[in-house]
């Protein structure tokens, strides 16, 4: 008997979504920095054993969208909820539950078998843990309620055993040894992201897209040229800092991560040009490969 399927992983901003799925598939996949929005896409990553694939799915937190962009990173949201196997939503110890009251009714509508996970456990204590984990038998009464630390790696095994007896039999979508559904350029245009979260303040990574002008492979190192879009003239100043010192550093911590992640030398050049309000152009977002119908 093989079982396969489509395990699609929702929750707010902020609760260790992303966390939990490189936990769960042993991959830095999805990005991972304290800020929200750090997800815009859905990202795949694929855990196959000997008669079982799972395909996990990291969307970005729930939001009320302000613009375009958002709009469109909310329909990844929505998409998860219609086409899961299973569905993992994904809170924490503090968060409150009515911020997805929306989403929580279309998933206790979608009848898709669900598991709660109340991530950073280790964040709380005994007493309110037992407490929290009634109040989920309330709001989602058919849920599977698994209490983990993504980043203490604490009770993963048992959440993949949960997750697991709740998948359908059926083939495997994808060969046994494709760990995910993006290229290299993709990885590669996250990562540099990533440091943008890391390294600015305030607005500048929310106005920050990153698109890869090319990638060459060579047996001995990978040739990167990425350009760093801003929405306004200003912010360009900003990013490049003073004598580029700024994109010096987001360049270094950059490089360094995409050599660890693919295994060998990388050359990364990185430029920044200005595209006006690009956050509300759907030439633009199309064009950075986000779905607007």
């Amino acid at each position: 008997m093989h079982k396969s399927g489509f395990v699609n992983i929702i929750g707010n901003p902020n609760v260790g979504k992303s966390t939990l799925m490189n936990a769960l598939v042993g991959e830095r996949l999805s990005i991972i920095t304290s800020k929200a929005q750090t997800t815009r896409h859905r990202i795949m990553g694929i855990v196959s054993g000997e008669d079982f694939q799972i395909v996990y799915s990291d969307t970005p937190g729930i939001l009320k969208p302000s613009y375009k962009l958002q709009e469109s990173m909310m329909k990844f949201v929505t998409g998860a909820l219609t086409d899961a196997d299973v569905i993992l939503y994904v809170t924490d110890t503090v968060e409150q539950t009515d911020r997805a009251a929306e989403i929580l009714g279309r998933i206790r509508e979608s009848g898709i078998p669900t598991v709660v996970v109340i991530n950073k456990i280790d964040l709380s204590n005994p007493a309110a843990l037992e407490a929290l984990v009634a109040k989920w038998h309330e709001v989602l009464p058919a849920a599977e309620i698994v209490p983990v630390s993504a980043k203490e790696q604490f009770n993963i095994e048992g959440l993949f055993r949960t997750i697991l007896e709740r998948l359908p039999e059926g083939p495997a979508f994808y060969p046994k040894d494709t760990l995910t559904d993006k290229t290299l350029r993709f990885f590669a245009s996250e990562i540099i992201r990533e440091k943008i979260l890391r390294f600015y303040d305030k607005e500048i990574p929310y106005c920050c897209e990153i698109e890869i002008e090319s990638y060459k492979e060579e047996p001995a190192i990978d040739r990167i040229a990425a350009t760093i879009y801003v929405a306004r003239e200003s912010q360009k100043g900003i990013v490049i800092g003073h004598k580029g010192e700024k994109l010096k550093k987001v360049g270094q911590a950059a490089r360094e991560d995409l050599e660890q992640f693919l295994d060998k030398k990388v050359f990364l050049q990185l430029f920044v040009k200005v595209s006006e309000d690009w956050r509300n152009s759907d030439r633009q977002l199309r064009r950075f490969g986000y779905e607007l119908e």
